[in-house]
Protein backbone atom coordinates (compact mmCIF):
# COMPACT_ATOMS: atom_id res chain seq x y z
CA UNK A 1 0.00 0.00 0.00
CA UNK A 2 1.42 3.30 -1.20
CA UNK A 3 1.83 5.96 1.96
CA UNK A 4 -0.18 9.04 2.16
CA UNK A 5 1.11 12.33 2.93
CA UNK A 6 0.80 15.66 3.77
CA UNK A 7 0.88 18.28 0.93
CA UNK A 8 0.63 21.85 1.51
CA UNK A 9 0.30 23.81 -1.48
CA UNK A 10 0.57 27.71 -2.71
CA UNK A 11 -2.80 28.14 -3.92
CA UNK A 12 -3.88 31.29 -6.30
CA UNK A 13 -7.02 33.07 -4.39
CA UNK A 14 -7.84 35.65 -6.83
CA UNK A 15 -6.76 36.67 -10.67
CA UNK A 16 -4.88 39.95 -9.57
CA UNK A 17 -4.68 43.67 -10.49
CA UNK A 18 -2.15 45.60 -10.31
CA UNK A 19 0.46 44.69 -7.50
CA UNK A 20 0.08 41.46 -6.45
CA UNK A 21 -0.39 40.70 -2.15
CA UNK A 22 -0.07 38.02 -0.11
CA UNK A 23 -3.66 37.49 0.29
CA UNK A 24 -3.61 36.71 -3.13
CA UNK A 25 -2.64 33.23 -2.49
CA UNK A 26 -3.30 30.80 0.47
CA UNK A 27 -1.57 28.04 1.99
CA UNK A 28 -4.25 24.89 1.44
CA UNK A 29 -3.14 21.58 3.29
CA UNK A 30 -4.13 18.13 1.49
CA UNK A 31 -2.49 14.84 0.90
CA UNK A 32 -1.19 13.46 -2.04
CA UNK A 33 0.12 9.36 -2.39
CA UNK A 34 3.50 9.18 -2.83
CA UNK A 35 3.60 6.72 -5.82
CA UNK A 36 2.96 7.51 -9.80
CA UNK A 37 -0.77 6.08 -10.88
CA UNK A 38 -0.10 2.98 -12.68
CA UNK A 39 0.29 3.30 -16.82
CA UNK A 40 1.54 6.90 -16.12
CA UNK A 41 4.72 8.11 -17.54
CA UNK A 42 4.44 11.10 -14.86
CA UNK A 43 7.47 11.77 -12.19
CA UNK A 44 6.58 12.13 -8.60
CA UNK A 45 8.94 15.19 -7.44
CA UNK A 46 9.62 15.61 -3.39
CA UNK A 47 10.21 19.45 -4.31
CA UNK A 48 13.70 21.24 -2.24
CA UNK A 49 14.08 24.77 -3.92
CA UNK A 50 11.86 27.02 -5.85
CA UNK A 51 12.44 29.99 -7.94
CA UNK A 52 10.97 33.06 -7.23
CA UNK A 53 10.55 34.72 -10.58
CA UNK A 54 9.01 38.35 -12.28
CA UNK A 55 7.22 36.12 -15.01
CA UNK A 56 5.04 34.67 -12.51
CA UNK A 57 3.47 37.95 -11.98
CA UNK A 58 1.95 37.62 -15.63
CA UNK A 59 0.96 33.98 -14.75
CA UNK A 60 -1.22 35.66 -12.55
CA UNK A 61 -3.64 37.79 -14.73
CA UNK A 62 -7.32 36.83 -15.36
CA UNK A 63 -6.66 34.74 -19.23
CA UNK A 64 -7.78 36.51 -22.49
CA UNK A 65 -7.81 33.27 -24.14
CA UNK A 66 -4.58 32.80 -24.33
CA UNK A 67 -1.51 30.24 -22.75
CA UNK A 68 1.48 29.85 -22.36
CA UNK A 69 3.04 27.09 -23.85
CA UNK A 70 4.80 25.88 -20.56
CA UNK A 71 1.57 24.72 -19.27
CA UNK A 72 1.62 27.06 -16.50
CA UNK A 73 -1.07 29.35 -16.83
CA UNK A 74 -2.20 29.58 -13.13
CA UNK A 75 -6.09 29.38 -12.57
CA UNK A 76 -7.85 31.00 -9.63
CA UNK A 77 -7.86 28.14 -6.68
CA UNK A 78 -4.94 25.99 -7.57
CA UNK A 79 -1.40 25.73 -6.94
CA UNK A 80 0.46 28.34 -8.58
CA UNK A 81 3.82 27.00 -10.13
CA UNK A 82 7.55 27.89 -11.27
CA UNK A 83 11.32 26.44 -11.75
CA UNK A 84 12.09 24.73 -9.01
CA UNK A 85 15.06 22.17 -8.05
CA UNK A 86 12.98 18.46 -6.25
CA UNK A 87 14.03 15.45 -5.66
CA UNK A 88 12.69 12.00 -7.86
CA UNK A 89 10.36 10.09 -5.28
CA UNK A 90 8.96 7.69 -7.72
CA UNK A 91 9.01 7.47 -11.75
CA UNK A 92 6.54 6.03 -14.68
CA UNK A 93 9.28 7.60 -17.25
CA UNK A 94 12.54 5.22 -17.94
CA UNK A 95 14.59 8.32 -17.75
CA UNK A 96 14.49 9.33 -14.10
CA UNK A 97 14.86 6.88 -11.03
CA UNK A 98 14.12 7.64 -7.51
CA UNK A 99 16.54 9.67 -6.11
CA UNK A 100 17.55 11.53 -9.14
CA UNK A 101 17.90 15.68 -8.61
CA UNK A 102 16.39 17.67 -11.33
CA UNK A 103 16.10 21.24 -12.30
CA UNK A 104 12.86 22.28 -14.57
CA UNK A 105 8.96 23.03 -13.83
CA UNK A 106 7.25 22.10 -10.93
CA UNK A 107 4.24 23.26 -8.61
CA UNK A 108 4.42 25.49 -5.65
CA UNK A 109 3.77 22.24 -2.97
CA UNK A 110 5.80 20.06 -0.86
CA UNK A 111 5.46 17.14 -3.71
CA UNK A 112 4.01 17.45 -7.02
CA UNK A 113 3.84 15.02 -10.12
CA UNK A 114 4.44 16.60 -13.49
CA UNK A 115 4.95 14.93 -16.81
CA UNK A 116 8.26 13.94 -17.57
CA UNK A 117 8.65 16.95 -20.34
CA UNK A 118 8.58 19.39 -17.24
CA UNK A 119 12.04 18.03 -16.19
CA UNK A 120 15.03 20.36 -18.23
CA UNK A 121 17.44 18.32 -16.55
CA UNK A 122 19.41 16.39 -14.22
CA UNK A 123 21.59 17.71 -11.36
CA UNK A 124 24.96 16.26 -11.86
CA UNK A 125 27.56 18.49 -10.24
CA UNK A 126 26.15 19.12 -6.59
CA UNK A 127 30.07 18.63 -4.73
CA UNK A 128 30.61 22.15 -3.00
CA UNK A 129 27.66 23.94 -4.73
CA UNK A 130 24.70 25.05 -3.01
CA UNK A 131 21.75 22.91 -4.47
CA UNK A 132 19.80 26.25 -4.71
CA UNK A 133 22.29 28.09 -7.15
CA UNK A 134 20.28 25.64 -9.73
CA UNK A 135 17.25 27.91 -8.92
CA UNK A 136 19.16 30.53 -10.53
CA UNK A 137 22.65 31.15 -11.44
CA UNK A 138 23.33 27.57 -12.89
CA UNK A 139 19.53 27.15 -14.52
CA UNK A 140 20.22 29.82 -17.31
CA UNK A 141 18.48 29.07 -20.63
CA UNK A 142 21.05 29.62 -23.79
CA UNK A 143 20.55 29.60 -27.32
CA UNK A 144 22.91 29.02 -29.63
CA UNK A 145 22.88 29.70 -33.39
CA UNK A 146 24.88 28.11 -35.82
CA UNK A 147 25.60 25.66 -33.09
CA UNK A 148 27.58 23.14 -34.66
CA UNK A 149 30.35 25.43 -36.44
CA UNK A 150 33.33 26.15 -34.85
CA UNK A 151 32.48 28.18 -32.34
CA UNK A 152 29.19 27.00 -31.57
CA UNK A 153 29.78 23.85 -30.63
CA UNK A 154 32.32 24.81 -27.75
CA UNK A 155 29.84 28.02 -26.65
CA UNK A 156 27.56 25.28 -26.20
CA UNK A 157 29.65 22.82 -24.18
CA UNK A 158 30.50 25.89 -21.70
CA UNK A 159 27.03 26.43 -21.21
CA UNK A 160 26.60 23.03 -20.31
CA UNK A 161 29.71 22.99 -18.04
CA UNK A 162 27.78 25.56 -15.85
CA UNK A 163 24.47 23.32 -15.58
CA UNK A 164 23.00 25.74 -18.18
CA UNK A 165 20.39 24.40 -20.54
CA UNK A 166 21.11 25.10 -23.94
CA UNK A 167 19.33 24.83 -27.71
CA UNK A 168 21.08 25.00 -30.45
CA UNK A 169 20.04 25.62 -34.19
CA UNK A 170 22.02 24.38 -37.52
CA UNK A 171 20.91 23.68 -40.96
CA UNK A 172 20.55 19.62 -41.25
CA UNK A 173 19.40 16.73 -39.42
CA UNK A 174 22.54 15.24 -38.96
CA UNK A 175 23.86 18.40 -37.25
CA UNK A 176 21.19 18.70 -35.13
CA UNK A 177 22.02 14.86 -34.28
CA UNK A 178 25.41 16.30 -33.69
CA UNK A 179 24.51 18.87 -31.25
CA UNK A 180 22.26 16.53 -28.88
CA UNK A 181 24.57 13.29 -29.45
CA UNK A 182 28.03 14.42 -29.10
CA UNK A 183 27.91 18.06 -27.43
CA UNK A 184 25.59 17.12 -25.40
CA UNK A 185 22.98 19.76 -25.90
CA UNK A 186 19.58 19.81 -24.28
CA UNK A 187 17.74 20.14 -27.88
CA UNK A 188 18.29 21.38 -31.32
CA UNK A 189 16.43 22.07 -34.19
CA UNK A 190 16.46 22.68 -38.15
CA UNK A 191 16.19 26.15 -38.59
CA UNK A 192 15.64 25.26 -42.34
CA UNK A 193 12.39 23.33 -41.89
CA UNK A 194 11.17 25.76 -39.03
CA UNK A 195 8.78 28.21 -41.33
CA UNK A 196 8.12 30.12 -37.80
CA UNK A 197 11.34 31.19 -36.30
CA UNK A 198 9.31 33.10 -33.43
CA UNK A 199 7.77 29.91 -32.45
CA UNK A 200 10.37 27.57 -32.72
CA UNK A 201 11.70 29.63 -30.39
CA UNK A 202 8.67 29.70 -28.13
CA UNK A 203 8.57 25.94 -28.05
CA UNK A 204 12.39 25.48 -26.60
CA UNK A 205 11.92 28.38 -24.62
CA UNK A 206 8.36 28.70 -23.10
CA UNK A 207 9.78 31.60 -20.19
CA UNK A 208 12.25 33.19 -22.52
CA UNK A 209 16.08 33.01 -23.55
CA UNK A 210 18.50 34.41 -21.04
CA UNK A 211 21.70 34.50 -23.64
CA UNK A 212 21.55 34.52 -26.86
CA UNK A 213 25.35 33.75 -28.45
CA UNK A 214 24.85 35.53 -32.05
CA UNK A 215 26.54 33.51 -34.66
CA UNK A 216 23.84 34.44 -37.52
CA UNK A 217 22.18 37.80 -37.37
CA UNK A 218 18.95 38.34 -39.76
CA UNK A 219 15.93 36.56 -39.14
CA UNK A 220 17.43 34.71 -36.27
CA UNK A 221 18.27 37.92 -34.24
CA UNK A 222 15.09 39.62 -35.39
CA UNK A 223 12.74 36.48 -33.80
CA UNK A 224 15.35 35.36 -31.03
CA UNK A 225 14.56 39.81 -29.89
CA UNK A 226 11.19 38.75 -29.76
CA UNK A 227 11.92 36.08 -26.91
CA UNK A 228 14.40 37.43 -24.92
CA UNK A 229 13.97 37.82 -20.90
CA UNK A 230 14.11 40.93 -19.17
CA UNK A 231 17.67 42.09 -18.48
CA UNK A 232 19.28 38.93 -21.35
CA UNK A 233 22.21 39.15 -22.99
CA UNK A 234 23.48 38.67 -26.16
CA UNK A 235 27.08 37.88 -27.25
CA UNK A 236 27.35 38.84 -31.03
CA UNK A 237 30.44 36.99 -32.36
CA UNK A 238 29.18 37.24 -36.10
CA UNK A 239 25.96 37.18 -38.85
CA UNK A 240 26.82 34.79 -41.19
CA UNK A 241 23.26 35.25 -42.89
CA UNK A 242 24.70 38.93 -43.58
CA UNK A 243 28.26 38.62 -45.12
CA UNK A 244 26.92 37.70 -49.10
CA UNK A 245 24.36 39.91 -49.28
CA UNK A 246 24.37 43.35 -51.00
CA UNK A 247 21.65 44.99 -49.30
CA UNK A 248 21.83 44.03 -45.09
CA UNK A 249 18.54 42.26 -44.19
CA UNK A 250 17.19 44.87 -41.90
CA UNK A 251 15.56 43.64 -37.70
CA UNK A 252 12.43 44.79 -36.84
CA UNK A 253 12.26 44.09 -33.28
CA UNK A 254 15.18 46.11 -31.90
CA UNK A 255 12.61 48.31 -29.82
CA UNK A 256 12.92 44.85 -27.37
CA UNK A 257 16.05 45.93 -26.37
CA UNK A 258 14.78 49.04 -25.02
CA UNK A 259 12.17 47.53 -23.51
CA UNK A 260 13.83 44.12 -21.66
CA UNK A 261 16.98 45.81 -21.05
CA UNK A 262 18.86 43.38 -22.84
CA UNK A 263 22.66 44.08 -23.48
CA UNK A 264 24.25 43.36 -26.69
CA UNK A 265 27.47 43.61 -27.38
CA UNK A 266 30.15 42.60 -30.06
CA UNK A 267 33.58 41.52 -29.55
CA UNK A 268 36.81 40.31 -31.39
CA UNK A 269 39.36 37.40 -30.56
CA UNK A 270 42.05 40.16 -30.39
CA UNK A 271 40.26 42.16 -27.65
CA UNK A 272 41.40 39.03 -24.83
CA UNK A 273 44.63 38.21 -26.44
CA UNK A 274 46.02 38.36 -22.58
CA UNK A 275 43.23 35.70 -21.72
CA UNK A 276 44.35 32.95 -24.09
CA UNK A 277 47.10 31.12 -21.59
CA UNK A 278 43.89 31.25 -19.01
CA UNK A 279 41.78 30.03 -22.00
CA UNK A 280 43.83 27.23 -22.98
CA UNK A 281 44.21 25.85 -19.24
CA UNK A 282 40.49 25.64 -19.21
CA UNK A 283 40.18 24.26 -22.37
CA UNK A 284 43.03 21.70 -22.49
CA UNK A 285 42.08 20.13 -19.19
CA UNK A 286 38.72 19.59 -20.41
CA UNK A 287 39.12 18.12 -23.40
CA UNK A 288 42.03 15.82 -21.25
CA UNK A 289 39.15 14.59 -19.14
CA UNK A 290 36.81 14.15 -21.89
CA UNK A 291 34.24 17.00 -20.75
CA UNK A 292 34.99 18.60 -24.08
CA UNK A 293 34.84 17.36 -27.29
CA UNK A 294 35.60 18.67 -30.90
CA UNK A 295 34.41 18.02 -34.40
CA UNK A 296 36.68 19.28 -37.12
CA UNK A 297 35.50 18.62 -40.89
CA UNK A 298 39.08 18.35 -42.66
CA UNK A 299 39.68 19.19 -46.43
CA UNK A 300 43.47 18.16 -47.38
CA UNK A 301 45.27 20.15 -50.18
CA UNK A 302 44.82 23.73 -51.16
CA UNK A 303 43.48 23.00 -54.68
CA UNK A 304 40.50 22.34 -51.99
CA UNK A 305 40.83 25.37 -50.31
CA UNK A 306 37.87 27.37 -51.85
CA UNK A 307 35.41 24.90 -51.95
CA UNK A 308 36.23 24.72 -48.03
CA UNK A 309 35.79 28.36 -47.49
CA UNK A 310 32.01 28.57 -49.91
CA UNK A 311 31.21 25.43 -48.54
CA UNK A 312 30.58 27.37 -44.74
CA UNK A 313 28.30 29.48 -46.21
CA UNK A 314 25.98 26.59 -47.34
CA UNK A 315 26.37 25.11 -44.32
CA UNK A 316 28.43 21.92 -46.26
CA UNK A 317 31.15 21.51 -42.70
CA UNK A 318 30.58 19.46 -40.02
CA UNK A 319 32.14 21.25 -37.14
CA UNK A 320 35.30 23.45 -37.36
CA UNK A 321 36.33 23.71 -40.95
CA UNK A 322 40.34 22.67 -41.31
CA UNK A 323 42.51 22.84 -44.55
CA UNK A 324 44.81 20.33 -44.58
CA UNK A 325 48.00 22.06 -46.83
CA UNK A 326 50.89 19.67 -45.39
CA UNK A 327 51.19 16.89 -42.90
CA UNK A 328 53.73 17.74 -40.00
Amino acid sequence: MAEVVRNKRVVLRNYVTGFPKESDMEIVEGTITLKVPEGSKEVLLKNLYLSCDPFMRNLMNKPQGTETSSGLNYTSGSAIGGFGVSKVIDSGSPDYKYGDLVWGLTKWEEYSLVPSSQIISKIQHTDGVPLSYYTGILGERVFVSAASGAVGQLVGQFAKLTDCYVVGSAGSKDKVDLLKNKFGFDEGFNYKEEPDLNAALKRYFPEGIDVYFENVGGKTLDAVLLNMRVQGRIPACGMISQYNLTQPEGVTNLANIVYKKIRMQGFHFFDYVNLYPKFLEFVLSHLKEGKIVYVEDIAEGLENGPAALVGLFSGRNFGKQVLLVAPE
